[in-house]
């Protein structure tokens, strides 16, 4: 890759950008594409819209714009961009309201901030997120300003193109004294929004409440400049450089905005519900643009219990961001945040980050009322996996049955320092579950907010997770253990299907040795279902249900195959490991293994390494664990 040559590229595609004109020829363009004149707030809509937009399997919509860096914030997500942007887009009165996100530490608030930031930054140097303004504004105005109070109705009407606001005082001076009151002449230029070099993105971070200055949000007086122009009431003379002034036509980011002092947020209120508010000696001025605030709920707590902040909390409009409840998001934000780290040439055995996931989200959950529901079974579901029993609309009961559910527990930073710990404090080239798990464990005796109550609950938790890593231990030593294991599952199931269509037929079968007629073979059938809990009263049902199954795929021209039936696939996946299990158990645990044994072994260590994932060594550590899980 030439750096320089890259550079370079780049620099020009930014000149090949750029554009400047006349008012009148800014009005050819409003013409032809009338939103360029939208709103903040639209403009922060069809940027998340125009990244595209997909149904999960549950019924949310997934926005891509986000879905490349946040994992199971998806409910979420949709509620901000369908409650909020998509209405304040509309012009509905939520555009007057701030938002805030509320949400535990480390669930996503300031990063959900943060990629609309460097969105917009991406967005306004499309075609379809161009943005324009007044050459020479301190503040990027909408150059549709320019058009008199008296002439916009008839404007909105021929145009279709709604005006809010008012000439900031700068363009109003600019307006007068360079182009003698002459709007077409006024130069328009290509605005990109940025928030280094503060045009349309805005930061405000507040300090100590005494010594706070309001000109931080609003701009201040240049005393350097006012014996040359003789009045504070200057436009000149004044510095719009406050950063409500730069996050005008964009966004506003206002960090720990709660813990201002309450006076200091009276200019939000003018500017959230008539979109201006005022600055020095001038008259209100006009400003479009999302102001962004997030907290936990604490402060939240603490800040709506003020009689003194009721103006200001009745002019916000408050999303929860609550912590991801799927395990398999939950380990790619692991994935996400290792990757970013010089960590990465540790390999992580494969099930670490789940088996740590799985303690994560068991602490973030909240026992259900509803009957036949504990923890484990409910992890399982929100992670999208089947349990017998429910159903998709019962799925969505458990979501809807708390409204706080996801608001408390571990946060993945706390995870990710104890996989970091194991890591670095790893004497091997690998670090497995175990480790992780420990090192979760070690690390709660010195976790600041955790009670005993809280530490033995969550000790429990990782007991649970524990147990979950050793079934899958199991079950993938086992399978690496079956020689062409999709061969022995379809021959087996082949085997169960014949027999199963004899049976609900009833017919007879052929021996394939002597041709004679025999009896479908019970008890082979009854071998798979008793795996899956299928009882002898049931069994029937069970096996009409497969041959319905296998008749409409028939009909739709598809081939009934190993993955057609969830269930039916599990109870052949643990009839074979059932079959082996004393295969595994005596070739893991024997310390002297005799030839046929060690290349046994070594078979299986290959295919864990080059089917699953493992390392030579981290498998061979999985065979000697689950030797002695199987032994115990």
């Amino acid at each position: 890759m030439d750096i320089l040559k890259r550079i370079s590229e780049q620099r020009a595609h930014e000149e090949s950008l750029r554009w400047e004109g006349t008012f009148a020829d800014y009005l050819k363009i409003v013409e032809e594409k009338p939103h360029v004149a939208g709103t903040a707030h639209s403009r922060v809509y069809n940027m998340i819209k125009s990244a595209g937009v997909e149904e999960g399997e549950d019924g949310t919509s997934e926005y891509k714009f986000f879905s490349h860096e946040l994992y199971g914030l998806d409910r979420a997500i949709e509620r901000l961009v369908e409650d909020y942007f998509h209405s304040a887009a509309k012009r509905l009165d939520v555009r007057k309201r701030i938002l805030l996100l509320m949400g535990p530490v480390s669930g996503g608030k300031s990063t959900i901030v943060t990629m609309l930031k460097k969105g917009l930054e991406r967005y306004s140097r499309t075609e379809e997120g161009a943005v324009y303004g007044i050459k020479g504004c301190p503040m990027h105005e909408e150059p549709l300003h320019l058009i008199p109070d008296e002439l916009r109705a008839d404007f909105e009407e021929e145009y279709g193109v709604k005006i809010e606001g008012n000439l900031c005082p700068s363009c109003q001076l600019m307006l007068e004294r360079e182009y003698d009151g002459k709007v077409e002449d006024v130069v328009v230029e290509r605005v990109f929004l940025s928030e280094d070099k503060r045009v349309g993105i805005g930061t405000f971070s507040p300090s100590d409440p005494k010594s706070q200055d309001i000109a931080d949000l609003t701009g201040s007086i240049d005393f350097a400049t006012i014996a040359e122009y003789g009045s504070e009431s200057d436009p000149r003379a004044y510095r719009f450089d406050g950063e409500l002034n730069k996050a005008n036509r964009g966004l506003m980011e206002f960090q720990e905005m709660l813990k201002c002092d309450e006076k200091f947020l009276w200019n939000l209120l003018s500017l959230t519900q008539e979109g201006n508010f005022k600055a020095g000696r001038f008259a209100l001025i006009s400003a479009d643009e999302l102001i962004v605030a997030h907290t936990n709920e604490s402060e939240y707590r603490s800040f709506i219990s003020n009689k003194k902040n009721e103006a200001l909390q009745s002019r916000m409009i408050v999303m929860p961001v609550p912590y991801n409840l799927s395990v398999s998001k939950e380990e790619k934000i692991y994935q996400k945040l290792i990757k970013q780290s010089d960590i990465g040439h540790l390999h992580i055995a494969p099930h670490a980050l789940r088996s740590a996931a799985i303690f994560s989200i068991l602490t973030r959950l909240k026992e259900s009322k509803k009957q036949g529901v504990d923890l484990l079974k409910k992890l399982k579901l929100y992670d999208g996996k089947t349990v017998e029993g429910f159903k998709l609309a019962d799925v969505e009961e458990l979501h809807n049955e708390f409204s706080d559910e996801g608001m408390s527990g571990i946060d993945p930073r706390y995870v990710i320092n104890r996989i970091s710990s194991a890591l670095i404090n790893t004497d091997r080239n690998y670090i497995n579950a175990l480790d992780v798990l420990r090192s979760i464990k070690d690390g709660l005796d010195s976790h600041p907010s955790i009670t005993n109550e809280i530490k033995e609950k969550y000790l429990n938790f990782i007991s649970v997770a524990r147990k979950e890593y050793d079934e899958l231990a199991k079950k993938e030593v086992q399978k690496a253990f079956v020689y062409s294991y999709d061969e022995s599952a379809k021959a087996l199931l082949d085997n169960y299907l014949d027999n199963v269509e004899a049976y609900c037929n009833k017919q007879k079968l052929k021996d394939p040795l002597t041709g004679d007629e025999i009896e479908p073979d019970e008890k082979l059938m009854r071998s798979i279902e008793e795996q899956i809990g299928v009882s002898e009263n049931a069994k029937k049902a069970f096996r009409e249900e497969i041959l319905i199954r296998i008749s409409a795929y028939a009909r739709k021209g598809k081939r009934f195959d190993y993955n057609s039936h969830e269930r039916l696939r599990e109870a052949i996946q643990k009839k074979l490991f059932a079959d082996l299990k004393d295969v595994v158990k005596i070739t893991t645990s024997t310390k002297t293994p005799d030839e046929n044994q060690l290349k046994k072994i070594n078979e299986v260590i290959n295919r864990l390494v080059e089917e699953h994932g493992y390392t030579a060594a981290s498998a061979n550590d999985l065979l000697r664990y689950v030797g002695s899980l199987l032994n115990r």
